[in-house]
């Protein structure tokens, strides 16, 4: 018994106007008669402004500037029980910028999603890259139309093959016949018909044909040049009808008013094949190579018509070996050449017709439903065996999570490798330091943190040589004449910078706060909260909203040994506040965050508040964290369940959903910190649950399935790259990777095998 019962298609629809619209209809209709107990449905794209009469197949439509209306019809699709999703990607019938309002439904389903991608572009704006990317992360399968799809996808968006299939462009399956009773009943009888079909409008290179007619009518004077079709509703929006009026008087100019006919109609499907059964050579002469797929092309050799065409992408592929002609972009004199030759020469006509119409057969949609339903099938046995070896990883992540001996080892080689007798190298090629970046304070602070966790019961300490070491790393970085921390040291211990940035300084104070409240060494503790004091003055001039944060979690530390210093009591109160301010001034349904948009280690913002707001006793402080944290917690999870942090290519973009990759271990373990901040703060065991969640994406539970560590080593990749993980494994990520792993270690001490896990869900309550 097939897997697949109920079936929703997300594209424009008849009877809007437009070739998304008659695909999305065409191959519903496929489908649905392929398979009697397959229950079909489409969720129409409606732009704005417009009402259309749209069949019962059209369950919901979606106006493309609402964003309510995607999440609408994400809820729709997830509660109807639909098997799988079939998308049909055009970056302009989807709102926002590039089209970007639809990862909100997207981002929202839980079932597979198959896109078929009507346009790739071989230059795409950053803005259409991030959408077309997102877009096939989210995907299980991509569809493209033509082998040139697929190259592009592999070179320019890095797409795995395998995760690519090629279907053409479906057809009407329409006996071969001669265009005499067709010419007769439309009204060209004893004509030699020259035919362009769709929406008209200025990219289709009518003009080129029309200058072409005067040489074609010197060798065949019956010729008659027929171009059907509306004028595009957008341009109708702006232009009205200028642009057809334009073409008519060319016409006019050239004195073939008699020989070129403009029939200004949408028809449907009966009409449009009697037109295309009259014509002898049908035309489309495009003016741009990028164009992926041509509907109307498809159409026309699907009949078995003698086509001659320009050389986008579409037509290289479809009219090769003989099987049209092609001929280049606004060639007046080749395309009349070319037409008028095959009007005079009936042999080589028939020829191309049989040609054209014998190899069209694969692609009717019969055949072309049988192709698509064999797509979605595999794509619902993949989601499946995720979703097995999921609940499996699920299984694995609660055996850790009850108990350090099922847990990864914490294994410290690779981190020692990247440490010298000056301190932490920031970067390395593959596992190699690479002393050319030399080495950074907020590093060396990262590592302290470290150190300081390995103090905890169970854990064996780093050695007293290398956490001095770091120590004195973070002094040497004290710039007592600027008051501030300098970040930068290249290999030759030479500082690159008098004052490093905010969030360095206030990463450093975190460092040294915890220092001063955990450090094994009690000497050690009396300097760390020495140069904490000294340091923390300059916060209160900062701006960065990550400075504060960082900031306040050093001050939980350092306030829990030094609660008599008032400044510093005085100075959490007004970071808290600051946040709170900002969370009020950003804040809406939709977007509950601190600041426009995203960038890294988020988390921490929703931390600071949570962990302050315990300490001090202030409720408001502690439900902005949580609401917040909730928030970026559903963000950050993929529809299949995964922990998926924000990637590189988004940081900063205003209000946007965010960038699936670059993916950066920084942000996994912000998120596992703030959650178990979030558990301790609440007793709510679903936020465990997050936090081994979001560990294992270290171990591979994550979109690729690739595990980022090494446990032999403790060394862990600096990010998951769309295709692949990134192989250089530099001090940021090995320190990220460990402090997560002292930390879902020391939660296995703290459940004492006594707390049982909730099952991961895809989505925060």
């Amino acid at each position: 018994m097939s897997s697949l019962n109920r079936l929703a298609f997300i594209g424009n629809s008849l009877p809007r106007r437009c070739g998304i619209a008659t695909f999305t209809t065409d191959l519903q209709q496929a489908v649905a008669a392929s398979r009697a107990d397959l229950d079909t449905s489409i969720v129409a794209m409606t732009d704005h402004g417009r009402h259309y009469a749209y069949p019962s197949a059209v369950q919901l439509q979606i106006h493309d500037d609402r964003l309510e209306d995607y999440i609408e019809a994400a809820d729709f699709l997830n509660t109807g029980h639909v098997d799988a999703v079939s998308l049909q990607h055009e970056f302009g019938i989807f709102g926002g910028e590039a089209g970007s309002h639809i990862m909100t439904l997207l981002s929202r389903l839980t079932m597979p999603i198959v896109t078929t991608l009507h346009t790739i572009l071989a230059e795409p704006t950053p803005e259409q890259r991030s959408v077309l990317v997102r877009v096939v992360d989210a995907s299980s399968k991509v569809i493209v139309m033509a082998e040139k799809g697929r190259e592009l996808l592999r070179t320019i968006y890095k797409v795995a093959d395998e995760k690519i299939e090629i279907i053409p462009h479906g057809i009407p399956d329409f006996a071969f016949v001669k265009p005499d009773r067709a010419k007769a009943k439309l009204g060209f009888k004893d004509k030699s018909v020259i035919l362009t079909f769709g929406l008209l409008s200025p990219n289709k290179g009518i003009e080129t044909m029309i200058d072409a007619m005067p040489s074609i009518l010197q060798s065949q004077p019956d010729a008659i040049y027929v171009v059907l079709g509306a004028t595009h509703p957008n341009l109708v929006l702006e232009q009205g009808e200028a642009y057809r009026e334009s073409l008519m008087e060319r016409v006019r100019n050239l004195g073939i008013e008699d020989r070129v006919v403009f029939l200004d109609q949408f028809v449907d499907k009966p009409t449009l094949l009697s037109f295309i059964s009259m014509c002898d050579v049908y035309v489309t002469p495009y003016l741009k190579e990028a164009q992926m797929t041509s509907g109307t092309l498809a159409y026309s050799f699907g009949l078995g018509k003698a086509v001659v065409s320009t050389p986008y992408w579409h037509a290289q592929e479809l009219l090769a070996d003989g099987r049209g002609i092609l001929v280049p972009f606004g060639d007046t004199r080749a395309i009349g050449s070319a037409v008028g030759g095959l009007l005079s020469n009936d042999t080589q006509r028939q020829a191309m017709r049989e040609r054209a119409y014998a190899t069209s057969r694969s692609m009717t949609w019969e055949r072309t439903a049988e192709r698509y339903l064999a797509v979605f099938e595999k794509a619902i046995r993949n989601s499946q065996v995720k979703a097995a070896h999921k609940e499996r990883t699920q299984i694995d992540h609660r055996l850790f999570a009850r108990d350090t001996a099922t847990s990864p080892p914490m294994e410290l080689g690779h981190f020692l490798s990247m440490c010298d007798d000056t301190g932490l190298f920031q970067h390395a090629v593959l596992c190699v330091p690479d002393r050319d970046h030399g080495y950074c304070v907020d590093d060396n602070a990262r590592a302290l943190l470290l150190a300081c966790a390995l103090n905890s019961p169970g854990e064996l300490r780093l050695s007293e040589i290398q956490t001095t070491r770091l120590a004195a790393f973070i002094q040497h970085a004290w710039n007592p004449d600027t008051r501030r921390f300098r970040n930068f040291m290249s290999f030759d211990r030479r500082w690159l910078e008098d004052t490093g940035s905010e969030d360095s300084h206030g990463r450093t104070l975190w460092a040294l706060g915890k220092a001063a409240s955990s450090d094994a060494n009690a000497s050690r503790r009396r300097w760390a909260a020495s140069l904490f004091r000294e340091a923390l003055g300059a916060v209160e001039t900062f701006t960065s909203p990550r400075a504060w944060a960082f900031t306040l979690l050093g001050l939980d530390d350092y306030c829990a040994v030094a609660g008599h210093d008032v400044r510093a009591l005085r100075l959490r109160t007004l970071l808290a506040d600051r946040l709170i301010s900002l969370l009020s001034s950003v804040e809406t349904a939709d977007w509950i965050w601190f600041e426009e948009g995203l960038s890294y280690d988020n988390a921490r913002l929703s931390q600071a508040l949570i962990v302050t707001g315990g300490t001090v006793g202030n409720p408001l402080y502690v439900e902005a964290g949580l609401r917040s944290l909730r928030w970026l917690t559903q963000l950050q999870t993929s529809p299949s369940g995964f922990f998926r942090p924000v990637g590189t290519r988004g940081f900063g973009e205003k209000r946007k959903p965010p960038h699936a990759f670059d993916q950066q271990p920084v942000e996994a373990t912000a998120m596992i910190s703030a959650c178990l901040s979030a558990w301790r703060s609440t007793n709510d065991v679903i936020w465990q649950g997050d936090a081994t969640r979001i560990f294992a994406w270290f171990l591979g539970s994550n979109d690729l399935w690739v595990p980022l560590v090494d446990p032999l080593t403790g060394s862990c990749s600096d990010g998951l790259h769309p295709d692949r993980a990134n192989e250089n494994k530099g001090g940021e990520s090995v320190l990220s990777y460990l402090i997560s792993l002292a930390e879902i270690r020391q939660l296995a001490r703290e459940n004492c095998e006594t707390v049982r896990l909730r099952p991961i869900r895809a989505l925060h309550a």
